[in-house]
């Protein structure tokens, strides 16, 4: 077997050199394409939403961020009481916030400053004051009744009508921006006894 020519010392430090000089490179590249996947896989099931009206207050205020779970209704089903996010159905590119009230089937009264849902009031602490308005909706089976927390100068179901299923995002878990006032949200039972 005839004799190979050694390398010389010299290219085998350059082509170390090099790989050094590249692996700090390489190894960024590699944490920025992580980091790129690991963004659109999160992004995919967690929405995050910016308050913008006063609609939901007092649970909610304009500048909170909320983090939306777009999978809450793929995996469980919708309570009255959930706080949702969807595609505003007259103009489908805004996108709101506002709580369910009626469910598909249900029939919706507001009367003398209380809300009815077939038939039973809810317990509702968290609204800013009693709604001064009345009617009567049934819900389409394929929509959902909502309305703000701050139920007087929210527009909401009471005023352009219902949110088609299609139309939901998903259901607001927590507020994560400002950071003073990050917190979870949960769905109170609004058809709690104890009144």
């Amino acid at each position: 077997m005839p004799d190979q020519p050694e390398k010389s010392p010299q290219i085998s430090r350059s082509q170390n050199s090099w790989k050094l000089k590249l692996k700090p490179l390489i190894e960024t590249i590699e944490m920025i394409v992580m980091a790129l996947v690991l963004y659109f896989l999160i992004d995919s099931v967690v929405a995050r939403v910016r308050v913008q009206k006063i609609s939901m207050e007092p649970t909610l205020v304009p500048g909170e961020v909320l983090l939306v779970n777009k999978l809450a209704y793929t995996l469980g089903e919708i309570k009255h009481g959930d706080i949702i996010t969807f595609h505003y159905p007259l103009e489908p590119n805004l996108d709101y916030v506002k709580r369910v009230v009626g469910k598909p089937g249900d029939e919706v009264v507001v009367r003398d400053g209380s809300v009815w849902i077939n038939n039973q009031i809810l317990y509702e602490p968290f609204i800013s004051a009693a709604p001064e308005y009345e009617g009567i909706w049934d819900v389409p089976e394929d929509a959902l009744f909502v309305l703000g927390d701050n139920r007087n100068p929210s527009a909401d179901s009471h005023i352009w009508g219902f949110v088609p299923l299609d139309n939901v995002i998903g259901k607001a878990f927590a507020v994560y921006w400002p950071l003073n006032k990050v917190r979870g949200l949960s769905t109170p039972d609004v058809f709690a006894l104890d009144q």
